[in-house]
Protein backbone atom coordinates (compact mmCIF):
# COMPACT_ATOMS: atom_id res chain seq x y z
CA UNK A 1 0.00 0.00 0.00
CA UNK A 2 1.33 3.44 -0.89
CA UNK A 3 1.28 6.45 1.38
CA UNK A 4 -1.47 8.97 0.70
CA UNK A 5 -0.58 12.07 -1.29
CA UNK A 6 -0.68 15.42 0.53
CA UNK A 7 -3.91 16.23 -1.33
CA UNK A 8 -5.45 12.97 -0.09
CA UNK A 9 -4.30 13.79 3.44
CA UNK A 10 -5.99 17.18 3.20
CA UNK A 11 -9.15 15.51 1.85
CA UNK A 12 -9.16 13.20 4.89
CA UNK A 13 -8.59 16.06 7.32
CA UNK A 14 -11.46 18.08 5.86
CA UNK A 15 -13.82 15.11 5.74
CA UNK A 16 -12.92 14.22 9.31
CA UNK A 17 -14.00 17.61 10.58
CA UNK A 18 -17.57 16.97 9.49
CA UNK A 19 -18.75 20.50 10.26
CA UNK A 20 -18.72 24.08 9.00
CA UNK A 21 -14.95 24.33 9.48
CA UNK A 22 -14.30 21.56 6.96
CA UNK A 23 -16.79 23.14 4.55
CA UNK A 24 -15.18 26.56 4.93
CA UNK A 25 -11.64 25.30 4.40
CA UNK A 26 -12.83 23.17 1.45
CA UNK A 27 -14.37 26.27 -0.13
CA UNK A 28 -11.17 28.29 0.36
CA UNK A 29 -9.14 25.40 -1.04
CA UNK A 30 -11.31 25.40 -4.17
CA UNK A 31 -10.76 29.16 -4.56
CA UNK A 32 -7.00 28.63 -4.21
CA UNK A 33 -7.07 26.05 -7.01
CA UNK A 34 -9.24 28.34 -9.16
CA UNK A 35 -6.75 31.17 -8.73
CA UNK A 36 -3.63 29.04 -9.11
CA UNK A 37 -4.18 25.75 -10.95
CA UNK A 38 -0.44 25.02 -10.57
CA UNK A 39 -0.53 25.30 -6.76
CA UNK A 40 1.15 22.47 -4.85
CA UNK A 41 -0.52 21.08 -1.75
CA UNK A 42 1.65 19.84 1.10
CA UNK A 43 1.09 18.90 4.71
CA UNK A 44 3.56 20.13 7.32
CA UNK A 45 4.09 20.18 11.06
CA UNK A 46 2.62 16.80 11.98
CA UNK A 47 2.90 16.12 15.70
CA UNK A 48 1.23 14.10 18.42
CA UNK A 49 -1.27 16.86 19.16
CA UNK A 50 -2.01 17.35 15.45
CA UNK A 51 -1.28 14.04 13.69
CA UNK A 52 -2.90 15.16 10.43
CA UNK A 53 -0.65 18.20 10.25
CA UNK A 54 -1.36 21.55 8.64
CA UNK A 55 -2.46 21.93 5.01
CA UNK A 56 -0.07 24.18 3.10
CA UNK A 57 -0.38 25.67 -0.38
CA UNK A 58 2.83 26.45 -2.23
CA UNK A 59 4.01 28.10 -5.45
CA UNK A 60 7.72 28.99 -5.48
CA UNK A 61 7.50 28.78 -1.67
CA UNK A 62 4.76 28.78 0.95
CA UNK A 63 1.73 30.86 0.03
CA UNK A 64 -0.51 30.10 2.98
CA UNK A 65 -1.46 27.55 5.58
CA UNK A 66 -4.95 26.43 6.55
CA UNK A 67 -5.66 25.74 10.19
CA UNK A 68 -8.86 24.93 12.02
CA UNK A 69 -9.66 25.91 15.57
CA UNK A 70 -12.77 25.40 17.65
CA UNK A 71 -14.32 28.73 16.70
CA UNK A 72 -12.68 29.70 13.41
CA UNK A 73 -10.71 28.75 10.32
CA UNK A 74 -7.40 30.56 9.81
CA UNK A 75 -5.49 31.06 6.58
CA UNK A 76 -2.07 32.47 7.35
CA UNK A 77 -0.14 34.03 4.48
CA UNK A 78 3.61 33.59 4.83
CA UNK A 79 4.37 37.03 3.36
CA UNK A 80 1.01 38.66 3.92
CA UNK A 81 2.46 41.95 5.16
CA UNK A 82 4.08 42.46 1.73
CA UNK A 83 0.89 41.81 -0.25
CA UNK A 84 -1.67 44.31 -1.50
CA UNK A 85 -5.02 43.79 0.24
CA UNK A 86 -7.35 46.45 -1.18
CA UNK A 87 -10.46 44.49 -0.11
CA UNK A 88 -9.24 44.27 3.50
CA UNK A 89 -9.40 40.48 3.71
CA UNK A 90 -6.65 40.28 6.32
CA UNK A 91 -8.20 40.53 9.76
CA UNK A 92 -5.57 38.87 11.97
CA UNK A 93 -1.83 38.52 12.41
CA UNK A 94 -1.03 42.21 12.43
CA UNK A 95 1.36 41.87 15.37
CA UNK A 96 4.27 40.61 13.27
CA UNK A 97 6.11 42.18 10.40
CA UNK A 98 5.79 39.35 7.89
CA UNK A 99 2.67 37.19 8.14
CA UNK A 100 -0.99 38.16 7.91
CA UNK A 101 -4.07 35.99 8.33
CA UNK A 102 -7.71 35.69 7.45
CA UNK A 103 -9.86 34.32 10.28
CA UNK A 104 -13.35 33.13 9.38
CA UNK A 105 -16.01 32.22 11.93
CA UNK A 106 -19.07 30.12 11.21
CA UNK A 107 -21.22 31.73 8.53
CA UNK A 108 -18.49 34.11 7.34
CA UNK A 109 -17.04 34.05 3.84
CA UNK A 110 -14.53 35.97 1.76
CA UNK A 111 -15.02 37.91 -1.44
CA UNK A 112 -14.03 35.19 -3.92
CA UNK A 113 -12.51 37.52 -6.51
CA UNK A 114 -10.53 39.47 -3.91
CA UNK A 115 -9.30 36.22 -2.33
CA UNK A 116 -8.16 34.83 -5.69
CA UNK A 117 -6.36 38.11 -6.43
CA UNK A 118 -4.63 37.85 -3.05
CA UNK A 119 -3.54 34.28 -3.83
CA UNK A 120 -2.13 35.35 -7.19
CA UNK A 121 -0.31 38.25 -5.52
CA UNK A 122 1.22 35.82 -3.01
CA UNK A 123 2.44 33.57 -5.84
CA UNK A 124 3.82 36.57 -7.75
CA UNK A 125 5.64 37.71 -4.60
CA UNK A 126 7.23 34.29 -4.16
CA UNK A 127 8.28 34.09 -7.80
CA UNK A 128 9.85 37.56 -7.67
CA UNK A 129 11.69 36.59 -4.50
CA UNK A 130 13.18 33.51 -6.21
CA UNK A 131 14.75 35.46 -9.10
CA UNK A 132 18.54 36.04 -8.86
Amino acid sequence: MTDPTPSQEIDAKLAGLGDWRGQTLSHLRALIHDALPEVVETVKWKKITNPLGVPVWEAAGILCTGEVYKGYVKLTFAHGAALPDPAGLFNAGFGGGTRRAIDLKEGEDVDADAFKALMRAAADFNRAKKKP
